[in-house]
């Protein structure tokens, strides 16, 4: 195991995901505060997730070719650039001036963040050196261990952008988190000296989807998860807390910090959770796929039949997120167990514009369905979604069977 890069990627990666999760933060706090709406709040993320599509797709083909210690050093330079370019807002602009310059302020750190997770978690791929059927444990240790401290990350990311909010104002608040990335940035450019996946046979991009079939039906399933947590998480969820129950922004922001945070820890103790369970990881993947339909159905009828409300939707979503942690670190598992050879850059990439996919549409979801029935509407919009990912998950092969039904060519 190659460790000092390892180190160094994974801490950069960490770098990132905390201005990431704080930028977000400050973003749907301060345009609240400013009168937006639900809607237009969802519009002010909505290029930040199509550019995460478009980044993946093209990313990982970036990647095999250059190296993905390039890419890395890309999304954080454009993480730099994008907190500046947010920086430059006035609050005397008109709404529309102001969206529009947000939207594309925000589609450049979409652009960074789907370079800069691409990178790091497709070089776990190659420096933990997981290679052969006997490192597979392994493999899922460090995958669960890096997507869940990203997340656990990116929920002090959270608690940290409305602690600068608060403390020292929006423009002060970016400039800090672009100077600790501009140091992040050098460092990684020092310290990574040597190519990372960069493939000898030269990589091309002849179609949307990969040329494994079993990562297809992965990302199929992917989409569709993922689109059902941002429908109540980005915008829905919070304006909840804010307009129906009171709640002051510290709130809020700790709320969303400690569910972050949270799954983050669960997501890093899946392995040891999936240990203690029969069956292959398809099988668990499934299963836990039912298990979080069968608690949003739960939260959902609560919310609907006015059950205790604060209790059902704040303690119904703390277990939402306990059960979905386990869902997403099997999929980021199975993604790198199914990938093998040069295609590894470009299968993850593929596989993170489909999760990007997810959240553009449940972030658009989220506003809209708000605005037309309250979160009500975005439970059962949520819980529809996850019926759909468990079909979808049944159709996912186990890994002895994935190489029998390769796709002989991308399509």
């Amino acid at each position: 195991m190659k460790t000092r890069t390892l180190v160094v990627v994974t801490g950069a990666y960490w770098a990132f995901t905390i201005t990431d999760g704080a930028l977000r933060t400050l973003v749907l706090l301060f345009f609240h505060e400013l009168g937006f709406s639900p809607v237009e709040l969802a519009f002010l993320f909505l290029l930040y997730e199509f550019f995460g599509v478009i980044t993946n797709l093209f990313g990982g083909l970036v990647g095999s070719r250059r190296g993905l210690q390039r890419t890395l050093w890309y999304g954080l330079a454009t993480q730099v650039v994008a907190l500046l370019a947010l920086s430059v807002h006035d609050e005397s602009w008109a709404t529309w001036a102001a969206v529009a310059w947000v939207m594309g302020s925000q589609a450049l750190s979409g652009v960074a963040k789907d370079l800069t997770k691409m990178s790091s978690k497709s070089s776990v791929k190659f420096v933990a050196e997981c290679g052969d059927a006997d490192d597979q444990g392994r493999l899922f240790r460090w995958v669960a261990a890096l997507t869940g401290s990203k997340n656990a990350l990116k929920g002090v990311g959270f608690f940290v952008g409305g602690l600068l909010l608060q403390t020292v104002g929006f423009d002060p608040a970016l400039w800090i988190m672009a100077g600790a990335i501009a140091i992040t940035l050098v460092a990684a450019v020092v310290l990574l000296d040597e190519p990372i996946g960069k493939t000898k046979v030269r990589a091309e991009q002849a179609s949307l989807l990969s040329r494994s079939e079993a990562i297809n039906r992965l990302a199929s399933a992917r989409v569709f998860l993922f689109g059902a947590r941002d429908i109540w998480f980005v915008v829905a969820l919070p304006v909840f807390l804010d307009e129906e129950l009171g709640w002051s922004n510290a709130a809020v922001g700790a709320f969303l910090a400690a569910w972050v945070i949270g799954y983050g820890i669960v997501q890093s103790a899946a392995p040891a959770v999936l240990r203690r369970t029969k069956g292959s990881t398809v099988e668990a993947a499934v299963r836990w796929a039912g298990v979080l339909l069968a608690v949003s159905v739960a939260i959902t009828v609560a919310a609907v039949a006015d059950l205790a409300v604060e209790v059902a939707v704040v303690g119904g979503l703390v277990v939402f997120g306990l059960v979905f942690a386990v869902n997403s670190s099997v999929h980021s598992y199975l993604i790198l167990a199914y990938s093998s050879g040069d295609d590894v850059a470009m299968d993850v990439g593929f596989y993170y514009s489909a999760n990007a996919a997810g959240r553009l549409t449940g972030t658009l979801l989220s506003g809209l369905l708000f605005m037309l029935g309250g979160l009500d509407v975005a439970l059962a919009g949520s819980t529809a979604f996850l019926a759909i990912t468990w079909l979808l998950t049944h159709r996912i092969p186990g890994l002895d069977d994935a190489a029998e039904i390769e796709a002989p060519a991308r399509a």
